[in-house]
């Protein structure tokens, strides 16, 4: 519990920087994106601080074309 609030805490101060700049500038897309890609790296963050295990995007990559790698050595 204690590691995500610190990791909200951490957020909120690079909220704090980095949105300021954004709003005065007014850009718009930018700060969206900076939401959506700040909001999943805190949630993945918080998740794993409670030891939930995620995988890999490796693995999916390692799915996909393992079968293709075999069909082309055979």
């Amino acid at each position: 519990m204690l590691n995500s609030l610190g990791i909200l805490l951490v957020a909120t101060v690079i909220i704090f920087v980095e949105v300021p700049p954004l709003l005065e500038k007014k850009q718009k897309k930018e700060l969206i994106i900076f939401t959506i890609i700040l909001i999943i790296g805190v949630t993945l963050s918080i998740l794993r601080s409670f030891g939930i295990n995620i995988p890999n995007p490796l693995d999916l990559l390692t799915f996909i074309f393992k079968p293709m790698n075999d069909l082309i050595r055979v």
